[in-house]
This record gives structure tokens, C-alpha cells and sequence, in this order.
């Protein structure tokens, strides 16, 4: 049996729990039902059985699916028939979770395999609903239960969701939804098999009859855990004693490898004084002070001279820099001291040379000049023409505008095109002749007005296209509609198609348009007699969330604000402009041109427009003008200062060859002495590398022995005597104490291990402490728990005999664990009661099924299974016992009861609560077939 936590009345408020009320006594039983009197129903009905199907289970090779209901359920059928009423509940058992024996149909799962096949097969649904539901986010309202026996004995599980998905297929998931749904088919309260009940029925001994009310109450569970718990603390107290001697022990040896450790405290001084000794005497017998006092005299040796070097360093590059300059104004190469005379020479034929090209390149530039004029010109006259052309096109379109706003005089639709009257009259006739099931709308600017005519810039860059477009009940009217469009607009750009179903109302925008107290929305600033048009801008452009605030600096606020107003998306100002939340955008548009409602003032500004262009051209062509006389008088500035340049370049001539030749003569002297210098430290560095290899083989042999340089006042012969002296030590002192890592870890040992045991006594001790006084908790808690629930055992079972007529008495001997029922059929004196014994067969069930019954009071489980339980009993106790269970289980709606039974159940009352599932006798050579009836059919 598994360790199930059993749910009793008060322990676990989250199951299907009670409120029952009453007291031991029953006194009161025959003045109301003590089954309906308190019971409080819960609304979760999670872990009844849904459905169940077999296959090649025992004899059967298909039985089901059963589909149970959610109250009572009768499986008919007869006896010895093979019909299958008992292979239901078995696979019942056997799936969930229940073992052979249990079946009392075998003792091994291999025999419930039909013969000849090599494996069966049991389905189960679960309903998953509810408060207790499990895992409802995974499984759904249902949990889809497969098991599959082989011919060797193996039971396999699959746990599907209510869609058929593989969850798990985990022995321990199926015991956490068991646990969850609280279902003990091991219990015989919960499945009263019919070996069961013939045992419980032909039983006389009143040991076993509290067995059974122990295992229904699962107080026989408990037991057996406190047992458990009991021998293991004596096992426990038993290790403690063994383990204090074993830790006096482990002190001993510990405090002996301490004294041993100690010792060797003085050994490690003497091997860290002879470390010290050594390291002194490596750098002793090297030679490194001297080394350094020679390597420090040619460091500031160099460093002296380095420091000249660098102090004339400056002046002979300032002086190298400046002879170069002069070459590079002369375009002469260096020469050498030998040809000086012919670099004079030569320097006379480069001028005149100079002075004749310098005539040349003052005539290609005046021809050069007169090139880029000439190219500019032509630049200039070309950007004049595009100009030109740009106004003439901007020009012309003001004046079609013009053209169309002075039109529109007589007829306000030319504003939205030249073809609109002619497009809406072909609509029209359209229209008439049927070809339209519902005549389009449009354009949608013509069928709206302003309510504030200083809102119309506002509005129209709020819907912007959607001014021309047209909108049409369904796809057969867009058809007709494009193509009237397409001959109307040959080659032109057509209006947009909405195509949305019309409605006769317009839309209900309350609970999503912005409702501001000082600004209206879009749709509220527009006059729209039309549903359907107002409907069309409400789907497109949302206009009842957008709102119109005049002032732009007043929208930004209002929008930008910690708390912008509900449901708006964004604003517009009368300027245009576009503000949300987080940022806004300006207008490209200026006016209105569909929406004015003043159009002789457009026309009036359009006239002015045009006016205006035509101004900006000429004002543009004098502005040109001016530029080019100016760019003339600069252009002759240049060149009279080019000229005076050239005078100047010629006078500056003479003067940098002088001081070129001076230039050369300090260079030369300078360069001699720096080769010099460069010599003595080419010397000097030679001298240095030689000192320093001297110094690295000296530090390199002290470093084998101590890395880090070590002072010593002493002598290397002091020394090396008393490192002989301390190394004699050493070897004495090893030589009686032994291995020193030996003594140490055996130290570190001993230490743990007396450390750990005492770790583990304190551990066990607290354990066992602990252990005492919650089992002493615990075992007061079940003495309660016992004596509870055998109070109301015994208050329920006289209330059942009560409906008889009959009289009992129920006496628990807990200390002998003994249960003696006494039952006296009819009315009569209490002490006339007699053992179960003595009563007939009818009398002796029916007192079984009240003391069922009141088992079932006191204990919970999602469903009740009991296998032929009017087997022994007559007509009237039969009914009586029917009757008496159907009230339990009308009383609870939320729990299910399987009934197996051999009668026909014929004389059952009609109710929805109740279904009868007819299992066919099977015909001989056939497969067995089965039929279900609900209880109101």
C-alpha cells in the first residue's frame, strides 16, 4: 500500500472537506437525516471516473468505452456470464495503481492478459476540474490515463492531456495525481470488491472487523509509520552508544598526533634560519657591489654626453630646417663644396629662366581666365533656365488651382477634381440602372463640414487622402465603382476605394474616443449627416480618438504631460502640426485646399500667389546681376594683387640665396661636432654592454639560490661554518622524530576524523530529540484523531439503523483492537441486541451496508466502487439499502458512486443523477458487446 496521506475532517482545508457538527452522542438521530443535516457541498468534483475502456483484458478483446456519470452509476449484469462487470473493476484497480492481490482475480499481472495475445490494454479518464484540479495549465479538464500489461507482468504507464498530448510516462506523476485527487483504490471503503464483501459479511471476528475500520480510516497507515519511526530511533540510539566509544578513541589518538605535530615547530625554525644562511652566502661569494659602482660611473658618463647631444640637437635640425626652406624657394639641389661657382652661374640662368616663364604663366592665365568666365557664363544661363522653368511649372499649377477654385464658385465638388461632378453623375446613373447594390459614398471631404472653420488645416492633414477617396458596401460595388474611375481618370491618379459593409448607425464610441472637456476630436469638430461616411473615418483614421487643440504650445503641453488624456492617440493644432506623446511633427501643408469654406478668399490668395512668383522671379534675376558685377570688380582685385605679389617674390630672391650660403657654413660646423659626440657614445655604450653582461652573470648566479638580494655584515667563510653547523643539527633531530609529511598528515587524519564523529554525534543527538517530541505530538494527535473518528463511526451507523427501525451498538476496543457490532432488527430493548451472528443473511447485509455507509461518512475519497453489495439480502432490506445510499449520494452531487450489481435495477426512480449502464450477456464465438443507458431515458 502506498504511504498516501489520508484527508480527515479538519486536517486539509484545501480538499473536499465537511462541516459536520455533532456531537458523540445520538440521541437526537431520528428528528432529521444526520447525512443531509450538515454537509456543506464543495464545487470541485476533480478525480471521478469518466470513462473506461478495456482491451484483451481477462476474457474480454474490447469492453467500453464506458462513459460513467458524475453522480451514480449501476453496471448490470449477470452473474457467471462473463459479461464483463467485474473485469471493469479490476482493470479499475489494476490501473490505478492498485496490485494483483488487491483484485482477489489473481495473483500475478501476466493473468489478466487475454490467452493468445501478447499484451492488454486499460484507458482511463479522469475529469480534471475544479479547485483540486491537477496541473489544469498542463493536463486541460481532463486527464487521459493508458495502461498497457505485457505477457511477462510489466505494467507501462502513459498520462495524456484532455487533447491526447503525452505528458508523462512516470509511475511517480501518476502517484502525485492519486495523492492529488486523494483516490486509495487499495482501500475497502473506497472499492468494497465482492471477495471483500463476502469475507467482511461471513466474518465473526470482531479483530477483523476493526482491521477493516482501521484500513478504511487509514488509521492502520499510521500505525504502521509510528512503528517504523520507532525502531528507527532505537537504531538510532544503538549507533550513538557505539559511536561515544569509538570518539573516545579517536581523542586519544588525535591528542597523541598533536603532541607529535608540535615537535616539529623547533625543526621547521632551523630549516628556515639555514634557508636564510644560504641566501646570505650566494650574493656573499659574488662580486655584485663592485659591478654596480662601475656600471653606475659609465651610466653618468653617457648621461652627461647624451645630455650635450640633445642640448645641440635643436639648433642643428632649426638650422638644417631653414637651408631647406631656401633650396625649396630656389628649386636648387644641394652640391657639394667643390662646385659653388657653377651653382652661382647657375643660379643667374634660373632666374632669367624664372622671369621668362613667369610671362608664359601669366598669359596661359589670362587665357585660362577667360576660359572659366566663359564656362561660367554658360553655368549661369543654364541654372537661370531651370529656374526658370521651375517658377514656369509652379506658375502654371497656381494657375489650374486658380482655375479650379473659380470653377468651384458655382459647384463645391470641382475642389476635389476637375472629374468629380461627371464621376458622381456616372455613379448616379449607375445607380439607377441597378448596377450598384448600395451607391457608393464619396468623396469623403465633400460629404463632411466643419463645425470651426479655423480647424479646416487641422482636419484635412488629419485625413489627408482619405478627403478623396469613396467607399463602397462590398467588393462587386468596388468593381463597378473602379470601373467608372478608370474612364473617367484616363491616365490620371484615381481616388482610393474603402470597401466596408454599410450601417445604418454610427458606430458606439463611447468606451474608446477621448473625451476632453475643453477640446473636441475629430469627430466631434465634423458635421456628418451620413452613418456610413462617419463610420468609414471612425474604421480608417480612428478619428474619435484624435483631438484639435487650436495652440500649439497648449497641445504639447496638454499631450506631453505626465497624464495625457485616455484613449488619444495623438493631436493636432490648427496649424497642422502633429503632437504625441513623445514627440511631434510639423506641417508641410499651409493652407487648406478642400475644406476652406471661404472661397473667394482662396481665390483672392491664389491670385497674390501668383502675383508674388513672378515678383520673386524678377527680384531673383537682378539679384544675379549684382553677383556677377561683383564677382568682376573681385576677380580684378586678385589680379592686381597677384602682380604686386610677384614684385615682391623677386626683391626676396637675392636676399635667401645670402642666407642660404650662411645657412650651409653654420650647418657644416654644427654637423662636425655632432659626429663627434655620436662617436664618444658609440664608445661609451660599447664599454657599457661589456660591464652590464659582467653584472647579469653575477646577479643570475645569486638568483639560483635566492631571487630577492639579501645584506650580510658577515664574511662568506663565517658563513658556510655555521651553515655546517646547523645542517648537523637538522640531521640529528630528523632522525629521531622520523618522516615529517608523515607526522603531518597523519595530524590533519586524526583531527578530521575526531572532528567529523563529533559532528555526528551532536547531529544525532539533536535527531533524537527532536524524534521524541514529535512522536510524542504525533501519537497524542492519532490517539485524538482515533477517538474522533470512532465517535462518529459509531453516531452514523445508529442513524442508518435508525431508518430501518433497527437498534445497534458499535463498541471500540482499541486498547485489544477489537470491534463488536450488535444489531437488533425492529424496535425493542437494548439490552435484548445480539452479535451480527445471529441475523439472517438480508439482516446481516443490510447492517453491513449501514456500517459502510458510515464508514463513508467519515472518510473522503472522489469515488465509491461496491461490487454485488445486496447479494444476501431480500426485497425490502434491498430497497432499503438502495434508498439509502441513493440519499447519501444525492446529498453528495460532487462524489461518485459505481455500484456493481446482478439485478435489473428496473424499479429505480427517474433522475438525472443516476445512469445504468446493460452489459449483454456475450454470444459464444463473438465479441462481447455492451450497452449503456442513462437514468432519465
Amino acid at each position: 500500500m502506498s504511504k498516501r496521506k489520508g484527508t480527515s475532517v479538519s486536517e486539509n482545508p484545501n480538499k473536499r472537506s465537511r462541516s459536520v457538527n455533532e456531537s458523540e452522542n445520538a440521541a437526537d438521530s431520528d428528528q432529521e437525516d444526520p447525512i443531509l443535516s450538515n454537509v456543506r457541498l464543495p464545487l470541485s468534483d476533480a478525480g471521478i471516473v469518466e470513462s473506461i475502456t478495456l482491451k484483451n483484458f481477462m476474457c474480454h478483446s474490447l469492453l467500453g468505452p464506458f462513459t460513467f456519470g458524475s453522480n451514480v452509476n449501476f453496471v448490470v449484469g449477470n452473474n457467471g456470464s462473463k459479461c464483463g462487470k467485474s473485469a471493469v473493476l479490476t482493470a479499475l484497480i489494476v490501473a490505478l495503481g492498485g496490485n494483483a492481490q488487491a483484485t482477489n482475480r489473481g495473483s500475478s499481472l501476466r493473468g489478466f492478459v487475454k490467452e493468445g495475445e501478447s499484451s492488454a490494454d486499460v484507458s482511463i479518464t479522469l475529469r480534471n476540474k475544479g479547485r483540486d484540479a491537477y496541473k489544469p495549465e498542463v493536463y486541460g479538464s481532463a486527464i487521459i490515463l493508458d495502461l498497457r500489461i505485457t505477457r511477462e507482468g510489466l505494467r507501462t504507464y502513459k498520462l495524456r492531456s484532455k487533447s491526447g498530448q503525452l505528458i508523462s510516462t512516470k509511475k511517480e506523476e501518476l502517484v502525485s495525481i492519486l495523492d492529488n485527487f486523494n483516490i486509495q483504490v487499495n482501500n475497502p471503503v473506497s472499492v468494497l470488491t465482492q471477495e471483500m464483501s463476502k469475507y467482511f459479511l461471513h466474518s465473526k471476528g470482531e479483530g477483523d472487523k476493526y482491521k477493516f475500520f482501521m484500513k478504511a480510516t487509514q488509521l492502520e497507515q499510521m500505525r504502521e509509520d509510528f512503528i517504523y519511526i520507532k525502531t528507527t530511533k532505537h537504531l538510532t540510539e544503538d549507533k550513538v552508544e557505539q559511536h561515544s566509544e569509538c570518539l573516545k578513541d579517536l581523542k586519544r589518538k588525535y591528542l597523541e598526533k598533536e603532541d607529535r605535530y608540535r615537535s616539529l615547530a623547533s625543526l621547521d625554525e632551523m630549516h628556515t634560519k639555514l634557508e636564510e644562511l644560504q641566501k646570505q652566502m650566494a650574493w656573499a661569494l659574488n662580486k655584485v657591489d663592485e659591478a654596480e659602482k662601475k656600471y653606475k660611473q659609465v651610466q653618468e658618463q653617457l648621461e652627461r654626453i647624451t645630455q650635450q647631444v640633445q642640448e645641440l640637437q635643436p639648433k642643428c635640425a632649426e638650422l638644417k630646417t631653414e637651408a631647406q626652406k631656401r633650396n625649396n624657394l630656389l628649386n636648387i639641389s644641394q652640391k657639394t663644396g667643390a662646385e659653388s661657382k657653377a651653382r652661382a652661374e647657375r643660379i643667374e640662368q634660373i632666374q632669367t629662366e624664372l622671369e621668362n616663364l613667369k610671362h608664359q604663366i601669366s598669359t596661359l592665365g589670362q587665357q585660362i581666365d577667360q576660359y572659366h568666365h566663359a564656362i561660367s557664363r554658360a553655368k549661369e544661363e543654364q541654372g537661370k533656365m531651370r529656374e526658370q522653368e521651375v517658377l514656369q511649372r509652379s506658375i502654371e499649377a497656381n494657375r489650374r488651382n486658380l482655375q479650379t477654385m473659380e470653377s468651384s464658385r458655382s459647384n463645391r465638388l470641382r475642389r476635389f477634381g476637375e472629374q468629380m461632378p461627371a464621376l458622381l453623375n456616372a455613379i448616379q446613373e449607375a445607380h439607377r440602372r441597378g448596377q450598384f447594390k448600395h451607391r457608393p459614398r464619396g468623396p469623403l471631404g465633400y460629404l463632411i463640414s466643419l463645425k470651426d472653420p479655423e480647424l479646416a488645416l487641422a482636419v484635412e492633414v488629419c485625413l489627408k487622402g482619405q478627403l478623396l477617396a469613396f467607399t463602397c458596401d462590398n467588393y462587386e460595388d468596388e468593381k463597378v465603382l473602379q470601373g467608372l474611375m478608370a474612364r473617367m481618370f484616363q491616365g490620371g491618379r484615381r481616388p482610393a476605394i474603402i470597401t466596408s459593409n454599410f450601417l445604418s448607425q454610427v458606430h458606439d464610441t463611447r468606451k474608446k474616443a477621448v473625451n476632453h472637456p475643453n477640446y473636441p476630436s475629430v469627430l466631434q469638430a465634423l458635421e456628418i449627416e451620413d452613418p456610413v461616411v462617419a463610420n468609414c473615418l471612425i474604421d480608417q483614421k480612428g478619428i474619435e480618438s484624435i483631438l484639435l487643440i487650436k495652440n500649439r504650445t497648449e497641445a504639447r503641453r496638454v499631450m506631453q504631460s505626465k497624464s495625457p488624456p485616455a484613449n488619444c492617440i495623438h493631436a493636432f493644432s490648427k496649424d497642422g502640426d502633429q503632437i504625441f506623446t513623445n514627440r511631434s511633427y510639423a506641417a508641410e501643408q499651409t493652407r487648406a485646399n478642400y475644406l476652406s469654406g471661404d472661397v473667394e478668399e482662396e481665390i483672392r490668395y491664389m491670385s497674390d500667389l501668383e502675383l508674388e512668383n513672378q515678383k520673386a522671379q524678377a527680384t531673383r534675376f537682378q539679384q544675379q546681376m549684382r553677383k556677377l558685377d561683383d564677382d568682376v570688380k573681385q576677380n580684378e582685385g586678385l589680379l592686381r594683387r597677384a602682380h604686386q605679389d610677384q614684385k615682391t617674390i623677386k626683391e626676396d630672391l637675392s636676399k635667401t640665396d645670402q642666407e642660404v650660403i650662411k645657412c650651409k657654413h653654420h650647418k657644416k660646423h654644427y654637423d662636425e661636432k655632432r659626429s663627434a659626440h655620436l662617436h664618444s657614445i658609440q664608445t661609451l655604450e660599447g664599454n657599457l654592454k661589456s660591464k652590464e653582461k659582467e653584472y647579469e652573470m653575477s646577479v643570475a648566479k645569486a638568483k639560483e639560490i635566492c631571487l630577492e638580494r639579501v645584506e650580510s655584515r658577515r664574511s662568506a667563510r663565517t658563513l658556510d661554518s655555521e651553515i655546517s653547523r646547523l645542517k648537523l643539527k637538522i640531521t640529528s633531530q630528523k632522525e629521531q622524530q622520523g618522516d615529517r609529511e608523515e607526522i603531518v598528515r597523519q595530524y590533519h587524519e586524526a583531527l578530521e576524523s575526531y572532528k567529523n564523529m563529533t559532528q555526528q554525534m551532536k547531529n544525532l543527538n539533536s535527531f533524537i530529540k527532536s524524534l521524541d517530541s514529535v512522536m510524542s505530538h504525533r501519537l497524542q494527535a492519532y490517539a485524538e484523531l482515533r477517538r474522533f473518528l470512532s465517535a462518529r463511526c459509531k453516531y452514523y451507523f445508529d442513524s442508518m439503523l435508525a431508518q430501518r427501525g433497527y437498534s445497534g451498538s458499535m463498541i471500540f476496543d482499541h486498547k485489544n483492537e477489537t470491534l463488536s457490532i450488535s444489531v437488533q432488527p425492529g424496535q425493542g430493548n437494548k439490552a435484548d441486541l445480539s452479535d451480527m451472528r445471529s441475523l439472517s443473511g438480508g439482516e446481516r447485509s443490510f447492517s453491513t451496508v449501514c456500517f459502510v455507509l458510515s464508514l463513508w461518512a467519515i472518510t473522503e475519497a472522489p469515488f465509491r466502487c461496491l461490487d454485488e453489495f445486496d447479494v444476501y439480502m431480500d426485497m425490502v432490506n434491498r430497497r432499503i439499502s438502495m434508498d439509502m445510499m441513493l440519499k447519501v449520494a444525492a446529498s453528495q452531487r460532487y462524489r461518485q458512486f459505481i455500484f456493481l450489481t446482478p439485478q435489473n435495477m428496473s424499479s429505480l426512480p427517474e433522475s438525472k443523477i443516476i445512469r445504468i449502464l446493460r452489459l449483454k450477456d456475450p454470444d459464444r464465438g463473438q465479441r462481447n458487446t455492451q450497452r449503456g443507458e442513462d437514468g432519465d431515458q
